[in-house]
């Protein structure tokens, strides 16, 4: 941490939290970089430190782990000199770091530990963010994590805190559609959509409605949810987009209603996309499933 051990004017300091890019996290540490050298002149160690933990937490989402762990060692040092809030985000990187690197048990006591300093601090919003890391490092008790997130989003004073409601409602959605709770699942993809047509983000639109047709599809309303995926596919296609997952529910919507043919097609444009997403490749069983009811790569009847 060099000789940054005193306090200065730290009114100009730019406010790094706004750079961020969760979509790109290579691009954002790249900026937190290049406030490096004024972070260091200004001779106010809690923002240096704090900036270092987002430096971490933009490497770590590289999966450069080594990186993020020297990174926070940096921080360590400077805890004794630093205000609490850097502690909270320190103790809270450390646990995203072993979280993501696929160390979800030794990740909980770092979460919890910044979870409740945070609260401590009424820093709500690393609150939030410390239980829905939580919901992932402890997936037994996601929901009731994701809950206690949801409890803080909604009651907090910090509008950034309240942002984080729409990304909750769909977590908790999930939650209950893996415990086959349908209705409560709908309730919260209703509520996803309400807040997120309220935010204007066409992306986050686009989701929420497609994770409502999709639990509209289970609980067989069928036409309902068929309608509301066509319509998303128009949007994307509109806009010269494909979207396997957009392609897949139709294909299930098309298949209970008995339009098999039609189905097939779908199917195989499913597969065509999905196949090429790494958050499917993991799943053998579902891309097999697409290929062969897409009747990928097998002979078609030639026309008479």
């Amino acid at each position: 941490m060099g000789e940054a051990d005193g306090k200065a004017d730290t009114s100009k300091l730019p406010d790094f939290d706004i750079l961020w890019d969760y979509e790109h996290p290579g691009p954002t540490e790249g900026k937190f970089r290049e406030l490096l050298p004024a972070a260091i002149d200004s001779l106010d160690i809690s923002y240096l430190a704090e900036l270092l933990t987002q430096i971490a937490r933009a490497e770590a989402m590289q999966r450069k782990f080594q990186e993020a762990q020297k990174t926070l060692d940096r921080v360590e040092k400077a805890l004794p000199k630093a205000d609490q809030r850097v502690s909270v985000r320190y103790v809270l990187e450390r646990g995203r770091v072993l979280s993501l690197s696929g160390k979800p048990r030794e990740a909980q006591p770092r979460l919890r530990e910044a979870f409740n300093l945070a609260l401590m601090l009424k820093m709500d919003l690393h609150a939030i963010d410390a239980a829905r890391m939580m919901a992932v490092a402890e997936p037994e008790k996601a929901l009731d994590w994701n809950m206690k997130a949801l409890d803080l989003a909604e009651k907090s004073a910090d509008a950034r805190a309240n942002k984080a409601k729409g990304p909750l409602y769909s977590s908790i959605g999930w939650n209950h559609f893996e415990r086959k709770e349908y209705q409560e699942a709908l309730f919260m993809f209703q509520k996803a959509l309400q807040h997120t047509d309220q935010l204007g983000d066409p992306l986050k639109i686009r989701t929420a409605k497609w994770s409502l047709a999709k639990v509209l599809r289970v609980i067989e309303h069928t036409e309902e949810a068929l309608d509301m995926q066509r319509k998303l596919f128009e949007e994307y296609q509109g806009e010269g987009k494909r979207n396997g997952y957009v392609y897949e529910e139709i294909a299930e919507c098309l298949l209970v209603l008995g339009q098999e043919q039609e189905a097939q097609e779908w199917f195989a444009a499913a597969y065509a996309e999905l196949s090429k997403d790494p958050r499917v490749a993991r799943d053998q069983n579902r891309l097999n499933r697409l290929k062969d009811l897409g009747q990928v790569a097998k002979p078609r009847p030639t026309p008479a």
